[in-house]
């Protein structure tokens, strides 16, 4: 059986090679995979409730001082999340001053309860103008105890680095001078290194931040699964370079955006003070929906526990089967990708004899093969050796739908499969899954050419590319039938 703890645990800089082991002065303690760290946009929704309810607190509050009609009540609560949401409240920059955080939330306040009032006014002329005055100030009160403890979870999780994003840079220009000056003056980013082509002009770092290898090195770099964005910095009239660069980080799954050098000083500071949010010009990596993966997420959980309850007695009987069969451990684990390149353990029902066990996935399972033993083989026909994966879904390394995942160093026809398909990275933009689009659509099993490798990748990136809730659904639902009607496939 595989040793190792998974990939998702934070890492310390002793864990870092050695020649990797400058810090920096904007890296933290502990770094954090971009899986386990926290979504702002969800983080957002979370307050947007959070203020919803203190609104209906204050809106419950005031009707205790005098009558309100269901226009003030009801509607000026509704009108202040609009306004909030407007306004930009949510977008939740460590830049903005408290002063005008807080202003914002009296203006809202203030001309939510004066809209409602204005409405109950048309409706009934004898509405009394304090009933906005005692709504507006309840309300006041709830927004400021409500974002005030918002800003203290937001420091919090920023201190943790768990909502501070982490950056690589690509280029060690004079505008990535300029944005690692920013970053260690407001530490509202981490930048974790610099690669550029031009190492030996550059120099072993750029303001105290490590050069860490060239663009070629990013794609294998341990230091993948804990970048966020990866950022160009290149002048703005260097067409050629930005093409170029462009081309060789390609079969990176990591979003990348294009921060260009400016004449306009105004313009860079505006689009260097954005890049905590993310707000530059992204030209590639998938555009994460919020709601959708929040929606994906609590499938995984109701359908994983639930499963993992009803199929108890079965894995069980699994379990005494193989320990029956042949000597050794129930389970077989394998380092695999994940999300965004993360390295993870998976679990099967071990299906192999332990002495002939193949870690590395060096040759691919084939009919007849004299490896797996009988329980094996009627494990792996019906998939139930995948079983245990349940596990890896609970702690949110896999989902239930997503692209299979594969085993490092993983050979197809004597040939590594991570280089025989260029873009075959992309498939780590979303967590690996249980079901996928490729395995209801008859790509199962082992890949055993470079052809059915790229059949495989094709198909992984269209549901990388469609992926909704409803098609997960019925992926999900087409998976079974799939299994049960395919006794002719190898796995």
């Amino acid at each position: 059986m595989a040793d190792g703890t998974s990939a998702h645990h934070p890492i310390a800089a002793e864990d870092i090679p050695s020649h990797e082991h400058r810090r920096g002065p904007l890296r933290p303690e502990r770094l954090q995979s971009v899986r386990t760290r926290i979504s702002g946009a969800g983080l957002a929704r979370l307050f947007q409730f959070g203020d919803a309810v203190g609104l209906a607190l204050a809106s419950w509050a005031a009707t205790r001082i005098m009558p309100l009609p269901e226009a003030m009540w009801l509607g000026a609560p509704i009108l202040a999340l609009v306004l909030l949401v407007a306004t930009g409240a949510y977008a939740m920059s460590s830049r903005e001053r408290s002063r005008r955080r807080f202003g914002r939330l009296l203006i809202s306040a203030a001309a939510a309860g004066g809209g409602a009032g204005t409405v109950c006014g048309l409706i009934d002329p004898t509405f009394p103008a304090l009933g906005c005055a005692a709504w507006a100030a309840a309300a006041t009160v709830a927004l400021f105890i409500s974002h005030t403890a918002w800003g203290a979870v937001l420091g919090a999780l920023r201190r943790k680095g768990l909502l501070t994003p982490n950056l690589i840079i690509v280029g060690g220009t004079p505008a990535a001078e300029r944005l690692i000056r920013r970053a260690m003056r407001t530490r509202d980013v981490n930048i974790l290194g610099i690669f550029d082509d031009r190492r030996d002009r550059v120099g072993p770092e750029v303001r105290g931040v490590p050069v860490l290898g060239k663009t070629a090195d990013i794609i294998d770099h341990r230091i993948l699964p804990f970048v966020d964005r990866i950022v160009i910095t290149v002048p703005a009239k260097a067409n050629a370079r930005v093409a170029q660069l462009i081309e060789r980080l390609a079969p990176v799954p990591n979003p990348i955006s294009l921060l260009l050098e400016d004449t306009d000083d105004d313009t860079e500071s505006k689009a260097v003070g954005r890049i905590a949010d993310f707000d530059l010009m992204q030209i590639t990596g998938s555009h994460q929906r919020s709601g959708y993966l929040l929606a994906k997420r609590a499938l995984d959980l109701v359908l994983s526990i639930a499963g993992l309850i009803a199929l108890a007695p079965l894995m069980g009987a699994v379990a005494l089967a193989i320990r029956l069969d042949s000597p050794g451990p129930v389970f077989f684990r394998q380092r695999r990708h994940g999300y965004m390149n993360e390295e993870i353990v998976v679990w099967k029902f071990r299906s192999m004899r332990v002495e002939t066990s193949d870690f590395s996935a060096a040759r691919q399972v084939s009919a007849d093969d004299d490896r797996v033993t009988r329980v094996g083989k009627f494990i792996r026909k019906t998939s139930l050796d995948e079983l245990p994966q349940i596990f890896n879904i609970i702690t949110g390394e896999m989902s239930i739908v997503g692209p299979r995942p594969h085993a490092i160093g993983m050979l197809s026809g004597g040939a590594e499969a991570s280089k025989l398909v260029e873009t075959y990275a992309h498939r780590h933009r979303i967590k690996p899954g249980l079901t996928g689009w490729a395995a209801v659509n008859g790509s199962r099993g082992p890949v055993d050419t470079p052809e059915e490798v790229r059949e495989r990748v094709a198909l992984d990136l269209e549901y990388v590319e469609r992926q909704s809730f409803w098609l997960d659904i019925a992926i999900i639902l087409r998976t079974a039938p799939c299994l049960l009607g395919d006794s002719g496939a190898v796995r």
